[in-house]
């Protein structure tokens, strides 16, 4: 059966884990070969566990990576240009994350809301698909539902985990390659 729509594949690393209150540091999509990559200088320091998770510091007002720096984008156009981003492509148009229900869609949604641009968002995006719910479904099998476990079990290599624009891709990569059926995605779908 053909899938409808499209399900674009996405990332946020963050100042920590406190989805009512961290902010975006990076955000990042991949969809057919093409990439969505905005970092964001946040409004707060980065958690100590969080940059030894994703490597991002704040230092004299600038975004770093791994110590040095990065390009950023203020808030309110990397999240402009991301609804455009999706915008282009045939709808309805599904986000994928891997923990979206726990955590990327409410932190999506809270700083859209914040921004006053949920309402555009809902325009071009009907729902969010879990991809962490829905890889347990279809291999029980497995003890670990973590996404460079599952990388490295069905891909058979290593990436660079916690760099969001990474873990889109091998997220779209998985997907991709488990071929879910339409009911199968409905199941993991929250719609807006």
């Amino acid at each position: 059966m053909a899938r409808q729509g499209t399900i674009v594949f996405f990332d946020l690393e963050t100042t920590g884990l406190r989805v009512t209150s961290c902010h975006i540091a990076q955000l990042a999509a991949s969809c057919e070969n093409t990439i969505f990559n905005r970092y964001i200088l946040p409004g707060i320091p980065i958690e100590h566990g969080a940059t030894e998770v994703n490597g991002l510091t704040v230092s004299d007002g600038q975004l770093l990576l791994h110590r040095k720096p990065v390009s950023t984008v203020p808030l309110y156009s990397s999240l402009k240009s991301f609804i455009d981003y999706i915008g282009r492509f045939p709808g309805p148009v599904l986000l994928a994350a891997h923990n979206a229900w726990g955590f990327d869609e409410i932190v999506l949604k809270r700083v859209l809301k914040m921004c006053s641009l949920f309402e555009q968002f809902k325009q071009v995006v009907s729902g969010f698909v879990d991809t962490l719910p829905l890889s347990r479904k279809l291999h029980p099998q497995l003890d670990c539902f973590k996404q460079p476990h599952l990388v490295r079990y069905f891909l058979g290599g290593k990436y660079n985990a916690h760099n969001a624009v990474e873990d889109a891709k091998q997220l779209e990569e998985l997907f991709n390659y488990w071929n879910p059926d339409n009911d199968v995605i409905s199941e993991f779908t929250s719609r807006i």
